[in-house]
C-alpha cells in the first residue's frame, strides 16, 4: 500500500477483477480466456485506471466505450437534450403564464381606511378609492381581470340578503368606479348571498335549511343589480342547483345578452377557505356547507356539475379550491370545449406567505411554480391573490431575459 493507504491501486483492482471473472469460469467448468475476462470488465474498473477513485469491480454489460474511450449507454433517445440550455427550454416549453391568465380578486369595504387582513399577508380590505388605486397598479402589469368581493356592514345582513340587489350598495358603486378608471378591465362579480346574510350561508335559511330555489330568486335580482352597475361577468358562487341557467335567462330577458357567467362549476365544501371568510366576516352561523358545497372525497361528481353549467349557458367554468384539486380541473378540461378556471384559494396562499415568513419557501419561486401547475392541469384562467405581485416577477423575468 502506498502513502498508508489500505486500497489497492487501480491496476492491481483491474487485475482483480479479471482473476475473479476467470475463477468464475473455472468453478463453473467453462474456460473463460483472460482476454475476454478483460473486456468483460466494468468500464468503471477500467476507468479507475486514470483516476484514484474507488471503483465497482463487478461487470456492467449497460456501459461501453465510445471512440473517445469514455462511457457509453447505447440509446438514441435522450429527452435531456431538449433541456440542455434555457433558449432550447424555453422553446419546447408546454406551458407558460402570463399576467393576463390571472383575475385578480379584491377586497372592499364602506370605509376610508384600509385594514389589514391578518391571515393573508399582504391583502387588504379596500376603501373604494383604493381598490381603484390598486386595479390601476395591477393593470400597468398586464393584469386586465378583476373581481370583487365586499366586506359588508352587520347592520345591513338579512337572512334573504337583500342588500345584495342595492343599487346604491357597496358592489354596483365598485364596478361603476373600476369601470369608469379602467374601461377597458374585465370585471367580475361575485353573485352568493353569504356577504350580505345574517346567518353567513349563500342561501335563504329556514328551519335550519338552505333553501335552494328561493335563493335562486333572489341571486336573479342580485346578478341584474350588477349587470347594470356595469360588470363583464358576474360569478354564482353559491352552488345551487339550477342557478346558472336561471340567472342566463334573467340577464337575457333584460337585454344583458352580452354579460358573461363564469360558474362555481366544481366549488367543494374544503377548509381551505378560512382566510377568505375572515376577509370578508362570513363564517357560517350554524353548521357547514356541505348541503350545497361538494364533498372533497368526490371527483366524479364534477362532471355532473359541469353538464349541467354548459347545458345552462354558463361561458367558463371554475374550480375551488385549486391547488390540492388538479386532478378535478384535468377532469374538466379533458370534458369541456368551455375555458377552465381555478381558484388559487386564501388557505393555499396563507400557507405559502406564512411558510415563506419563516425562510421555509422562496416564495417567489414556489408563488410562479404552482401557478404555473394550474396552467399544466388544464386551466386557462387563474383566480390568485397573487395578480400582482406575480405578474411583477413576471415582468423582472422578462426584462432580465
Amino acid at each position: 500500500c502506498r502513502g498508508g493507504s489500505a486500497l489497492p491501486g487501480a491496476r492491481t483492482r483491474v487485475m482483480l477483477a479479471i482473476l475473479l471473472l476467470v475463477a468464475e469460469g473455472l468453478a463453473s467448468g467453462r474456460h473463460v480466456p483472460t482476454s475476454r475476462a478483460a473486456a468483460r470488465v466494468s468500464p468503471v474498473a477500467v476507468r479507475a485506471t486514470t483516476t484514484d477513485v474507488e471503483a465497482d469491480p463487478v461487470p456492467n454489460p449497460f456501459i461501453q466505450r465510445n471512440s473517445e474511450g469514455r462511457a457509453w449507454v447505447q440509446q438514441r433517445a435522450r429527452p435531456r437534450r431538449n433541456r440542455v440550455s434555457e433558449p432550447v427550454r424555453r422553446m419546447v416549453r408546454e406551458n407558460s403564464v402570463t399576467a393576463a391568465d390571472f383575475i385578480y380578486p379584491l377586497f372592499i369595504h364602506d370605509a376610508e381606511d384600509n385594514q389589514k387582513i391578518e391571515s393573508m399577508p399582504g391583502c387588504e380590505r379596500h376603501s373604494l378609492a383604493s381598490m381603484v388605486k390598486e386595479a390601476k397598479e395591477a393593470y400597468a402589469l398586464g393584469v386586465q381581470s378583476f373581481v370583487l368581493f365586499p366586506k359588508v356592514d352587520d347592520a345591513l345582513k338579512t337572512n334573504r340578503g337583500e342588500e345584495a340587489y342595492n343599487p346604491d350598495g357597496i358592489v354596483p358603486r365598485a364596478v361603476r368606479m373600476l369601470k369608469e378608471a379602467l374601461p377597458e378591465s374585465v370585471v367580475f362579480t361575485d353573485v352568493a348571498l353569504d356577504p350580505y346574510s345574517s346567518m353567513g350561508h349563500d342561501g335563504i335559511v329556514e328551519d335550519g335549511r338552505i333553501l335552494n330555489d328561493e335563493t335562486i330568486e333572489q341571486l336573479c335580482k342580485q346578478a341584474l343589480c350588477q349587470a347594470r352597475a356595469g360588470c363583464d361577468m358576474v360569478a354564482p358562487s353559491d352552488m345551487m342547483d339550477g342557478r346558472v341557467g336561471a340567472i342566463r335567462d334573467a340577464l337575457d330577458a333584460h337585454g344583458f345578452t352580452n354579460v358573461g357567467i363564469l360558474a362555481y362549476t366544481a366549488k367543494y365544501a374544503s377548509a381551505y377557505y378560512g382566510p377568505f371568510r375572515d376577509a370578508l366576516d362570513s363564517h357560517p352561523g350554524f353548521g357547514d356547507k356541505k348541503t350545497y358545497q361538494q364533498d372533497p372525497a368526490n371527483g366524479r361528481e364534477a362532471l355532473i356539475e359541469l353538464e349541467l353549467d354548459e347545458a345552462e349557458g354558463a361561458d367558463m367554468v371554475m374550480v375551488k379550491p385549486g391547488l390540492p384539486y388538479l386532478d378535478v380541473i384535468r377532469r374538466l378540461k379533458d370534458n369541456t370545449c368551455l375555458p377552465v378556471a381555478a381558484y388559487h384559494v386564501s388557505g393555499e396562499y396563507a400557507m405559502l406567505k406564512a411558510a415563506a415568513e419563516r425562510g421555509w419557501l422562496d416564495e417567489r419561486k414556489v408563488a410562479l411554480e404552482t401557478l404555473l401547475c394550474f396552467k399544466r392541469a388544464g386551466a386557462d384562467v387563474i383566480l390568485t391573490y397573487y395578480a400582482k405581485q406575480a405578474a411583477q416577477w413576471l415582468k423582472e423575468d422578462a426584462e432580465g431575459a
